[in-house]
């Protein structure tokens, strides 16, 4: 195209000047400025007159506070203007929808489509004159602007007119009135609409309902940036390529199947997000002609309201002073014990919604969402930011990609699971220690624990080659691939939300400071470099001193969880012997079972009991440090908590991991615990089986307990809160806004929580998935149910949260990239240590049956175990028993020249595993690196798309801003010019 300035400057040069369409069809190669030609043709239609929607910001004005219900303009009266207009002047005139009439002229570009081409558009109602390429019925609309069901929902004030944007409560009892009288005060004067009404249940509750009306609500929007619809979006497509024809063939049948896929969502059930498919720019009082209104009750969303009146009550003042501002505070000080925006109605009806459709947004989200038969049904994600906001929105947006990720990951896990399954009789190691009937092991404790047969630990060496087999290291680089296939693709996902949500030019305005830190801090100040205004200020050597001080904290709850650790592995070294000596034969017989598993319920109830006092020291640390605003809190309260849980979570993991039996000593020198208990062995069959027990008994209970916690706990509160307060009580008899009060509040952390249990189940499925490939498979079961778990919460058990806005999920995405890293350090060690690949290998190429001769009749493994123990003389224990035993290890025997002392497998086994961790983290961090380079952030189609729309929006406004311009001089009788005067 063109360029702009270029393209003006032509256009002034040849001011007066007539351009025929042949001249213009010369130039077909080139796509001509809107702002460089004059629109062609009278025969094109010509939109309908713009004096109409100007005059309905200025007929507000002078109305008062209480919005009108609809506003709309006359058709015929508006075609019969423009008729007039049109015979008193032939002048070439410019719209939006001659946009398209432009590229027709030009031989229909092939280059550039748009689905409004066909539309005549009016600019106060660009989308309902849109007329679609299909004949199919309209979608259903959401009765949420029938103002009878919203007053019998308890929706607006006393008249029947005003909307309830957001609710105060307060108790009478409460004697901090002059504030409270102060701040509705300030609320009134800022253009707010308040209406106390007392509870029904409790008459010491006072309830506050807020209106916004419309003037108020178009001065804010303006304020703060809000951008607002005012065109159907025209789409860009790219068919320079002759193969893409063939390809969208394949889209086509693929899109096809989808819509008969019983995963997808039926549409038809859902209202026209139009907004999403609009052109927005912010929202300005001069120039709300180019907006699309067709009911100023539904122009800004139920979000948008809310947003906007949180923001005033936000900085609106209820006493003298600098500080003294926000309804955090006055909650804070208790002059009030609460601030919602209400729920649309109720979430259930007793009509069914197939006949008579949704009652309202959030009766639709239960149907359709968060229902537990929706279960296996894609998340209407557009309707849940809709209610929710952007913020929560893309948590379940971002739970839901994490979810269908895990699809292809719990596959793969579990055919290398039942790869171990179908050749666990056919393994040469299974075998051979099940049939070693005479190979004595030595004892594993000093006192009750006797020779033990190796073919006793038959149904354990099985067990443990279902973890570890030819498919492990495998797994371990494909789930390392995996996890940066799905961060990066996350990131294009999140690209194409945050451009359908329109968030892609959306920055956060400067937030507010903590009143804790202007409290602390009001003394010293120094000017803020965006606002211009002096606000407190933290020295550097107070900052730095907190923060040493936080660090200390941290360091210190780490070292008492390993200090936790370590009295479990006392634990485990004392009843050893006490299980060895059990008078119950199976728990005897398998003592080192019955220890692993009594230490991992141990373990997670300190878990669990641990995790109530990390919150609490999490709290006291980051209070200390004093975060400036609440962002900064809320990332340095996060972080906290996942360095808290992940070291309480796995640090039982990585002991058995890499410390379980790696410093035993051998028979007749073995290490002791302060001198008296001895330090436990790996079974006979490796340790494998104990890290397996560990991180499934542990990942299987925390999410039970999380579910629980979750649901089960506000299903009993809130329960318990309506047995109390309804009795006597008719449901019918409570409006709206006190049973939203009667509900829980959201979590006082907001998504943290969330966030940090699926970060911590990521850390599970990546981190030591080498050991428990079935880690995904449990990850996504639970996923599955927690998907509607936190719907179900969000719609049915919560106050409704304000809806937010958010561009990304903040921290969380550098916590999981440094979890990605990790796993690929740990899987590298798992295999090279705790697994017996690496032993095998050795053994296979280097001293086993093929290592001398090319081909084999029988496995290259034969042999493999009786190579794998060494040999130690029973008299040397003093016992009175002779003969020999064996260990794992690789020593030399008795009678070799130098006893019990390493042999040169031993060195060549420590070798293979060093230069197996170096190779593997080189490829794995190299392929994840190559990927990472191929797969960018944001689609070329969407990045083009992108470009392109904002060229056309500067356009559209600049010729919507010019023709408004020409109709204000005909009005007035100047000459109309085609540019600016």
């Amino acid at each position: 195209m063109v360029h702009h300035s270029g393209s003006i400057q032509s256009f002034k040069q040849q001011k007066g000047m007539n351009i025929s369409k042949s001249e213009i069809a010369k130039e077909t190669s080139l796509k001509p400025s809107r702002r460089s030609l004059p629109c062609l043709a009278q025969s094109y239609a010509y939109s309908k007159n713009l004096s109409q929607s100007t005059s309905l910001f200025q007929s507000t004005e002078s109305e008062s506070q209480a919005p009108t219900s609809v506003t709309s303009i006359s058709a015929d009266k508006a075609e019969q203007v423009n008729t007039e207009e049109g015979r008193k002047d032939s002048v070439l005139r410019c719209s939006f929808a001659d946009l398209s009439d432009f590229c027709l002229a030009l031989g229909k570009d092939k280059d550039y489509t748009d689905e409004s081409e066909h539309a005549n558009y009016d600019r106060s109602r660009l989308i309902k004159d849109f007329v679609p390429q299909n004949n199919s019925e309209p979608k259903p609309r959401l009765p949420k602007n029938d103002m009878n069901y919203i007053a019998s929902s308890g929706l607006l004030f006393k008249d029947g007119k005003k909307r309830i944007d957001y609710i105060l409560v307060y108790r009478k009892s409460n004697i901090q009135y002059d504030k409270r009288n102060t701040f509705e005060k300030n609320l009134r004067a800022e253009g707010l609409m308040l209406e106390k009404e007392p509870a029904v249940a409790n008459p010491d509750i006072m309830f506050i309902k807020i209106h916004i009306p419309w003037d108020t609500l178009c001065k804010y929007a303006e304020r703060l940036n809000i951008r607002m619809p005012f065109r159907k979006k025209s789409y860009y497509t790219d068919q320079r390529s002759k193969s893409m024809g063939r390809v969208q063939k394949y889209f086509r049948r693929i899109k096809k199947w989808m819509s008969q896929n019983p995963m997808v969502l039926d549409k038809s059930a859902f209202p026209d997000l139009e907004e999403s498919d609009c052109y927005t720019g912010p929202f300005s009082r001069a120039r709300i002609h180019h907006f699309i209104i067709n009911n100023k009750d539904t122009f800004f969303s139920n979000a948008t309201r809310s947003r906007i009146v949180y923001h005033m009550l936000q900085h609106t003042k209820y006493e003298n002073g600098i500080s003294k501002v926000g309804i955090c505070k006055l909650i804070n000080n208790g002059s009030y014990i609460a601030a919602f925006p209400p729920h649309e109605g109720a979430y259930k009806s007793n009509q069914p919604i197939k006949t008579h459709g949704p009652q309202n947004n959030r009766h639709l989200l239960y149907e359709r969402w968060a229902r537990w038969g929706m279960w296996y049904k894609h998340q209407p994600l557009d309707l849940i930011r809709l209610y929710f906001g952007e913020k929560i929105g893309l948590y379940f947006a971002w739970l839901g990609w994490y979810t269908g990720m895990l699809i292809p990951a719990a596959i793969v896990g579990l055919c290398v699971f039942f790869y171990g399954i179908l050749t666990m009789n056919a393994s040469q190691v299974s075998q051979e220690i099940c049939k070693a009937t005479e190979v004595f092991m030595c004892p594993l404790c000093d006192k009750n624990c006797s020779l033990q047969r190796l073919n006793e630990s038959c149904i354990y060496a099985k067990v443990t080659y279902l973890f570890d087999n030819g498919g492990t290291v495998f797994f371990a680089i494909f789930m390392a691939i995996w996890a940066t296939v799905f961060l990066e693709f996350w990131k294009r996902r999140r690209s194409t939300l945050t451009y359908t949500w329109d968030l892609i030019e959306w920055e956060e305005e400067e937030e507010t400071l903590r009143p804790q830190f202007e409290a602390k801090y009001y003394k010293m100040e120094r000017v803020n470099p965006i606002s211009g205004k002096p606000e407190p200020h933290q020295p550097s050597s107070d900052k730095v001193t907190r923060l040493l001080v936080s660090i200390s904290g941290i360091f210190f709850m780490i070292s008492l969880v390993i200090t936790a650790v370590f009295a479990v592995v006392v634990y485990r070294l004392i009843v050893m012997e006490q299980f060895a000596s059990f008078k119950w034969n199976f728990i005897k017989q398998h003592w080192q079972f019955a220890t692993s598993a009594a230490a991992v319920c141990i373990n997670f109830v300190i878990i669990m009991a641990l995790n109530l006092a990390y919150e609490k020291i999490a709290y006291l640390l980051t209070n200390l440090e004093y975060p400036r605003t609440e962002s900064e809190w809320e990332n340095s309260f996060a972080l906290k908590m996942f360095l808290f849980q992940f070291v309480n979570l796995n640090s039982s993991i990585f002991y058995i991991a890499f410390f379980l039996g790696r410093f035993v000593g051998h028979p007749g020198k073995y290490n002791k615990l302060f001198n008296r208990w001895r330090l436990e062995e790996c079974h006979p069959s490796g340790c494998l089986i104990d890290l397996c027990l560990q991180m499934g008994v542990i990942m299987f209970l925390k999410q039970i307990w999380n579910n629980f916690m979750e649901l089960g706990y506000p299903l009993i509160q809130n329960w318990w809160s309506r047995h109390k307060i309804k009795r006597g009580i008719q449901d019918a008899s409570i409006p709206q806004w006190e049973n939203d009060w009667n509900l829980q509040p959201m979590n006082i952390h907001g998504l943290m929580d969330e966030y940090l249990e699926m970060v911590l189940q990521f850390g599970f499925t990546t981190i030591f998935v080498a050991a428990f490939p079935l880690a995904p498979l449990l990850a996504l079961l639970n996923n599955i149910i927690e998907i509607r778990l936190d719907a179900y919460k969000f719609v049915t058990q919560w106050r409704r949260p304000l809806p937010a806005r958010a561009t990304n999920i903040g921290i969380w995405y550098g916590i999981l990239e440094g979890i990605g890293i990790l796993a690929v350090i740990t899987n590298a060690f798992v295999i090279a240590i705790t697994s017996d690949y690496i032993p095998r290998f050795v053994y296979e190429y280097k001293y086993g049956p093929c290592a001398s001769q090319f081909e084999y009749s029988e496995s290259c493994l034969t042999g493999y175990v009786n190579n794998s123990l060494s040999f130690f003389d029973l008299s040397e224990l003093g016992m009175g028993k002779s003969g020999y035993c064996r260990y794992r290890d690789y020593r030399g025997p008795p009678w070799s020249s130098k006893p019990y002392e390493f042999t040169l497998q031993y060195w060549h086994i420590l070798a293979a595993r060093l230069a197996f961790i170096i190779v593997f983290e080189h490829l794995v961090f190299g392929i994840k690196s190559f990927i990472a380079y191929l797969i960018p952030d944001v689609p070329k189609n969407l990045y083009d798309r992108i470009r392109r729309e904002k060229y056309l929006v500067q356009e559209m406004m600049y010729e919507a801003e010019l023709e408004h311009l020409q109709q204000q001089r005909r009005k007035s009788g100047h000459p109309v010019h085609h540019e600016w005067p």
